[in-house]
């Protein structure tokens, strides 16, 4: 019992403090201002935090922080400086100011009062400096220059807001309005020279246009022209360019022609020159060109003859050549018939005589003197038969140089007749009528040294010899004659 007795003041002072604690926790949410006051000098104050307040001997009054929307009108028309009754409609923004001196003040105005409550006790004295300001201000000023207005209101205001504790945020009009229907009057006005300023300022916008377009059309046509020009003087340059070019290539190709065609037309100068001079020098050229070509033709024709002449004298030689080749072989033929039979009469008269020798051997007894004349007979006869043989065969000879004479007028006329069915001959170096009747003789001197290598007979030699013998025999038998 003691005990309990003892513990007695505890649970009271515990059960004291719990009580305080449910009856004094406060907390403040961030829109209010909790103001704590009582048992000190000054107030506590709670802005968005918790606090402890002693019941019964601790007052909590609420001040509210957020913002506030105040409507402000003119009850009454209010004249302008230009004596205009206007009346006007305007809200404004405001709100406690956060800080201690402010909460202060409007603790002592508005504290515990809702929103609305304050915004009735501000609307007076808003209106009352708005009132001030329009009649400072002109009709037009207050409806064209309404952000002045305003501010005017604000900055006129913000001084007695100041002293209830009150921060004015913003200030906007809504509207302005008068009895006598000026604004709507001003704004005819205005709309009429709105409309004449932008009758004037499109016709002017179309003159513009239309003189920017003419401008614009003047331009394109200046650069159409400007670029049909320089695209033409282009073209003109690109065509004189493939002309030189073309000149060039050309050039390129009647020299590489001239190289492999032997100068055929000795790269026929140079075709067309570059600029347009060129044309006026061209006829010369021109004139130029068909001599050369004259020129090479002739060379030409004349390389033809040439080598047509010198064909046919090789036909004609070959010819010459096969004909003197056959007759060589058959005076060679004729030449080793002759021979044969000559060599066979001799032989025939060796026999003959060896016969007649045996014959008389055998016949020796008749006679001597018979003998002997048998003997001395078939000797003559012997001797006739070899003397005809040497005849014969000196004949041959005599035969072969009889052929090869007939023959040389023939072979002469065969070296020449190529050149009588020649209607032109151009000599070309040393050429002349001597030179032509050499070449003619030695032609003809060619085929006689064919003839001495073919068969092995110098009829140069054999006619000498033969010509010499006669020459000795006609001389021999002069002095016998005389």
């Amino acid at each position: 019992m003691d005990a309990i007795l003892k513990a007695l003041p505890i649970i009271v002072l515990v059960t004291l403090g719990v009580i305080i604690l449910i009856l004094g926790y406060v907390k403040a949410p961030p829109d209010r201002a909790y103001i704590i006051s009582g048992l000190g000098k000054k107030g506590r104050i709670l802005i968005g935090r918790a606090g402890i307040r002693v019941p019964f001997f601790e007052r909590l009054d609420r001040l509210y922080l957020g913002q506030i929307t105040v409507d402000i009108k003119t009850e009454q028309s209010v004249p302008t400086n230009d004596f205009i009754n206007v009346n006007v409609d305007a809200v404004a923004k405001v709100r406690i100011y956060n800080n201690p001196e402010g909460l202060q003040l409007a603790a002592k105005n508005f504290l515990n009062k809702d929103p609305k409550d304050i915004a009735g006790d501000l609307q007076d004295s808003l209106q009352g400096n708005m009132r001030e300001i329009i009649g400072t201000l002109s009709l037009k000023g207050i409806n064209t220059d309404r952000d002045s207005f305003s501010d005017q209101v604000m900055l006129k205001a913000s001084k007695d807001m100041e002293k209830l504790g009150i921060e004015i945020l913003s200030c906007n009009i809504q509207n302005v309005t008068d009895e006598n229907g000026l604004i709507k009057d001003l704004g005819a006005d205005n709309t009429a020279l709105i409309k004449r300023n932008a009758a004037i300022a499109k016709a002017q916008a179309e003159r513009d246009v239309q003189i920017a377009q003419a401008e614009a059309n003047s331009k394109s046509n200046e650069a159409n022209v400007t670029a049909e020009a320089e695209i033409a003087k282009r073209n003109n340059e690109l065509e004189i360019k493939k002309s030189e070019l073309k000149i060039l290539a050309d050039v390129k190709k009647a020299e590489a022609d001239a190289a492999y065609k032997v100068q055929e037309q000795e790269q026929k100068k140079i075709i067309e020159t570059v600029t347009v001079d060129a044309q006026i020098a061209r006829a010369e050229r021109e004139s130029e060109l068909r001599k050369q070509e004259v020129q090479v033709k002739k060379q030409e024709l004349d390389a033809q003859i040439r080598a047509h002449a010198d064909a046919e004298r090789y036909r004609e030689e070959q010819q010459a050549e096969a004909l003197l080749y056959k007759r060589k072989k058959d005076a060679e033929a004729r030449l080793y018939d002759e021979q044969k039979r000559a060599e066979a009469e001799k032989a025939k008269a060796e026999a003959f005589r060896f016969q007649r020798e045996q014959e008389a051997a055998g016949v020796k007894a008749v006679g001597l003197a018979e003998a002997e004349a048998i003997e001395a007979k078939l000797l003559a006869e012997a001797k006739g038969i070899a003397e005809k043989a040497e005849a014969m065969k000196q004949y041959g000879e005599a035969a072969v140089i009889e052929m090869v004479v007939k023959a040389l007028p023939e072979i002469a006329h065969n070296v020449a007749t190529p050149l009588s069915k020649v209607d032109k001959i151009t000599m070309y170096g040393d050429g002349n009528n001597t030179k032509l009747l050499k070449d003619i003789v030695e032609g003809t001197t060619q085929v006689t040294d064919g003839i001495a290598s073919g068969m092995g007979i110098d009829i140069k030699a054999l006619i000498s010899g033969f010509l010499g013998g006669k020459a000795s025999t006609v001389v021999a038998e002069k002095p016998e004659q005389e």
